[in-house]
Parts: structure tokens; sequence; C-alpha cells
């Protein structure tokens, strides 16, 4: 990962930009009218009411215990012990009902998000643009991954206390309202004004340091990543000391902010206890004021203690509603970083939507148009240079590709050869001129071998076959069978027969890294395999032999050509030229020639 500009400085706050951003998440976590996260939605809000109706019931039982106590009466009391274990029981099911539907939708929201990033990501290569070419997002991958998760469990936390308050709100206003008047309502809505005024200042610089933290977390876990892919290297270099200096460095970026946040968050904590328990004795305060006023004076002493413990329960279970609230400030301020962290990748991927495939490059949908011009690819005029700059690394370069006629690329380090084939698969876009592909990017077509072969996840076989998995190479198959005789044969034209062995066959899933398994020799070698498993029209091959020694590399070229396979390599061997009958060389400030071997 190259460096980027640093982006953490800029303003995040709970201000429109977040509510719009904040809309774009559920419209993705609520898809549909008629979708399961919806009846969760609507289950969770039918719990939610059953349960603040078992919750009022049961807030009240204490008063009535101080009636039957104060009239000594056995049988009464004996009726109101069994209502009461009901209304408990009651209670504790519903709470853990609400949680355990809060939590389903959870793991229901965090698929839907996470695949409607996944979509995003993986379409049009924006993964390659956000992480290589633009990197205006920082750390995509903790984005789709961590935020996502955090966002999806914060906000399962806190939707229930959130679409039950309204109705809550409502009813234990009225509620006080008839007991204590118009007094109780204003003081208690006037105690949640001041709160929540006190609490949106103290919130909006958290929001940027939780940005900001996210950032950073993912800067000191792709560092930790970066050493354990390059394990090897570091190792013969002896750089563990160095290393450890800017793992640290890292590591004190990130603690400054997190002490930062730490300071503000006591504020804020601060100014969250001191509303919780101002309302502790709110609730006695309103009571108060209508029994000085001689509202409950015709009372008996038992009677009055049942409505004091009565009023105080409606009167704190109101303030208890308003605090909850001013309680979820530290959640909404972390949630709120998570979505605008979302909301900005979310932005991006659109971006890189509604632009779609660049104009430069020209592409066919038939392959009959190959067969027409004879050409696979046709570079007229192109010129192009490395992202975001202006020195051009080759200037108006006229270029045909046609079937059986292998070019071979060179030119001094950094000249521009790997970069050509980015722009012919039309990652990189062409300063002027375009780039016509006559045939689909699909591996049967074409097929690109980097100097570090790609290896991913899964079995041997599945390295072969990539980018196959199982059900989409079945399609390609008369008999619904993938044919493993035929994998086995290339592995051994490859010379991987030991690998193969080594592995326990070509079936067996491989927990761990297979760049930790094969030498860079053995890597390119399997490179290979999935070339001559494919057989397409053209194969770019970019100093993919260079592990090699020249008799195996004598090998798969001509395996290549008993194939048909047409070649693009780029290579600084001068055993290459005898493989090629076209010679490409740039010179790296713009000047290229093409003659023939």
């Amino acid at each position: 990962m190259s460096p980027k500009k640093d982006r953490s400085a800029k303003s995040f706050k709970l201000d429109l930009l977040f509510f719009r951003r904040f809309l774009c998440c559920l419209k993705i976590i609520f898809p549909r009218w008629l979708s399961t996260t919806t009846l969760l939605f609507l289950i969770l809000l039918g719990l939610s009411l059953a349960e603040q109706m078992l919750i009022y019931n049961t807030g009240l039982i204490p008063s009535q215990f101080y009636e039957v106590l104060g009239t000594r009466d056995k049988e009464d009391f004996r009726s109101l012990i069994v209502v009461s274990l009901s209304f408990i029981i009651g209670t504790a099911l519903g709470k853990s009902l609400v949680q355990y539907v809060s939590n389903l939708s959870y793991v229901k929201w965090r698929s839907l998000l996470t695949r409607y990033l996944h979509k995003g990501y993986f379409n049009l290569d924006s993964y390659y643009n956000l992480n290589v070419l633009e990197q205006s997002i920082d750390n995509p991958d903790q984005r789709i991954t961590q935020d996502v998760d955090r966002f999806c469990k914060q906000f399962s936390q806190i939707i229930a206390s959130l679409i039950i308050s309204p109705f809550t709100i409502a009813y234990y206003t009225y509620q006080c309202y008839s007991s204590a008047g118009y007094i109780g309502p204003v003081s208690i809505f006037g105690y949640f004004l001041v709160g929540t005024i006190i609490n949106k200042l103290i919130m909006s610089p958290i929001i940027s340091l939780v940005v900001r933290q996210e950032k950073l977390e993912g800067d000191f876990r792709f560092k930790h990543m970066q050493i354990r892919v390059n394990s090897e290297a570091l190792a013969f270099y002896r750089s563990g000391m160095l290393e450890e200096r800017r793992t640290n460095g890292r590591l004190q970026n990130l603690l400054n902010i997190q002490q930062r946040l730490v300071n503000y968050e006591f504020f804020l904590n601060f100014s969250v206890n001191f509303f919780d328990y101002v309302g502790a004795i709110l609730s006695y305060i309103i009571i108060a004021i209508a029994l000085f006023a001689g509202k409950y004076d015709a009372l008996s002493p038992t009677a009055l203690s049942a409505e004091i413990s009565k009023n105080s329960f409606v009167s704190m279970f109101l303030i208890g509603c308003f605090t909850q609230l001013i309680d979820l400030s530290n959640s909404v301020s972390d949630m709120a970083g998570y979505t605008h962290r979302i909301g900005e990748l979310i932005e991006a991927l659109m971006i890189k939507e509604k632009k779609g495939e660049d104009k430069s490059l020209k592409s066919s949908s038939e392959s009959l148009d190959m067969l027409r011009t004879g050409c696979i690819f046709q570079l007229e005029s192109v010129s192009y240079a490395a992202p975001k700059s202006s020195e051009l690394l080759v200037r108006d370069l006229n270029l045909n590709i046609i079937p059986g006629q292998n070019i071979l690329i060179t030119g001094k380090t950094g000249s521009g050869k790997s970069s050509l084939l980015r722009v012919m698969s039309n990652l990189w876009k062409p300063v002027s001129g375009t780039v016509v592909r006559n045939l689909s990017f699909d591996p049967s077509n074409i097929i690109f071998l980097p100097q570090r072969a790609l290896l991913s996840d899964g079995s041997l076989k599945q390295q072969v076959i990539y980018p196959y998995d199982k059900p989409i190479e079945q399609r390609y198959q008369e008999n619904g069978q993938i044919d493993d005789e035929k994998i086995l044969s290339i592995l051994e034209d490859v010379g991987l027969t030991a690998v193969c062995r080594r592995v326990g066959g070509i079936e067996e899933n491989i927990e761990g890294n297979w760049e930790d398994m094969l030498s860079p020799g053995e890597m390119q070698r399997l490179a290979f395999a999935r070339l001559f498993y494919h057989k397409p029209v053209i194969g770019m091959i970019d100093e993919a032999t260079s592990a090699l020694d020249t008799k195996t590399e004598k090998e798969m070229y001509e395996n290549c050509k008993q194939l048909g396979i047409t070649l693009v390599s780029i290579g600084h061997r001068e055993t290459l030229f005898e493989y090629h009958q076209l010679n490409l060389w740039l010179s790296g400030n713009g000047d290229w020639d093409l003659r023939e071997i």
C-alpha cells in the first residue's frame, strides 16, 4: 500500500451528511417492505411494545404491596405474589426475546450490507481502483469487514430503544400529567432538552475522532499484515528492529488519537452520568410539588404511600425513557463514525459504477470481429502515463496483436512494459488513443501471468482452474464433472507432481497460505498450469519465468506453442527471443520501436 494523503483531519459530525448516509444504509438493510429484515423489525416492534406493557405492570407491583401490607390482607398478599411472579417471568421472557430478535437483525443486516458492498467492490475492478489507483478511501477492507460489523452491532443494540421511545414517552407523559399536572411533563422535557444540547456539543468532536481512530486502526493492522506476508524477506534482511520501530510508530499514532478520544469521552460520560442521577431525584421533586400543593391531603397514610410509589414509578419511567436516549450518546457517536466511513465507501463505489467502462477501450461482443480483422488487440496512437503523472511512458504507440504472432516487450526498468499490459487490460486509462479489444476478458480468451503468481485460497485443483470455481467450471464439462485426469496431466507437464503428493492430492483443501508452501519457481509453474488448463487465445506473461531455469522456461513456451496460445511476454532474458516473432522495445522516455526477430 503506497502512502496516501492524510484525510483524517476532515470533520465528521452528526449533521445532514450523516443522516443522508445513514438513510442510504437503511435502504440497503431494509430493501423492501416485504423483506426478512422488515418482518424482523415489525416483530421487534411488537415485542418491544409487549415488553413495555409488562414492565409497566411490573412497575406498579410495589405500590400494590404497600397497600396490601398496609391493610394486612393475607389472601390478597398470596394472590399478589402469584401475579408478581407471572409478570416478572413475562418481563424476563420479553426482554430475552427482544434481545434475540435484535441479534437476528444484526446478523441479517451485516449480510445485506456486506454483500451490497462486495457487489460494488468486486465490480468493474473497483477494488483495484480503490486500493491502487485512486486511494481516496483509506482501508476499504476494514470498512467492509470491521466497520460494517460494528455499525450493525451498535444499531441492533439501540434500535429497540429508538423505535419504542415515541410510544413510551407519549404514554408516560399522559400518566405523568394525570398524576402531577403540567409541571411534571414540562420539567422532564426541559431536563431532556438541556441534556441533549449539551451532549450534542460534546459528541461532535468524538465522531471525527472515531473516524480517525478507525483509519489508524486499519493502518496498524495493515502494517502487521505486511510483516506477515513478507516475513521471509524481512528475516533475510534481519530488519526486525527497523520494522518494530515503524510498527510502534503506527501504534503510537493510533494511541494518540485514542487518548484524545478517551479525554473527550470523559466529559461525555460525566454529562451522561450527571443527567442519570439528576433524573433519579427529579421524579421525587415532581411528586413533592403536587404533595405540598395539597393534592393528596384526602388520602390515608397507606393509600398515600401506594400513590407515591405509583406516581414515582410513572415519573421515573418517563425520566428513564429520556435518560436512556441520553445514555445512547456514546453508542450514537460511535455509530455515526462508522456510518460516515461506510457511506464514503458506498459513494465511491457508486461513482465508479456510474463511470462504467472507459470509452478509450472499445470491445466487441462477438469473436467474429477478431476473425474479420485478424487482430486480438489494436492499439491506435496510444499514449499512456502512470496514474496522476503527466510524464508519458509511451507516446503514440500503434500495435496490432494477431493470433499466432508472439510479441516480446523489452526495455529498461520503469520504461512502461508492465504498464502497457495494464492499459491493454483496461486497468489504466491511456492519456490518448484507443485500445480495440476483439475478445472478452474471459479465461478462455485472455489469461494474465504476473511475475508473482496469484494464488487464492482452496485446493490445488482450485488454483489450476482459477478464476473458475466448481459450480462455474462444471458448465464447461459435458458430463458435469471437472476432468481431474486432465489437471493431473497438466501438473505433471509443469513438474508439480511432487507438490500434488505433498499437499495430499488436488482435492485437498489447504487451510494455510499457498505462498508459504511453494517456492517462487513452483508458484510460476502453477501459474503456467493454469494457463495450459484454460488454453486461452492470448496469454500475457509479465516476467513469469524469472524464477525458472532456461530448460523449464523452454518447456513452458513450447507447450504454449503446441496449445496455440498467442503470447505477449515481458522479459529481459536473451533466451526469450527465440519464442517470439516481434520485439517491442520501450525507451522509457516515450519512444518505442517494433521490429521482427
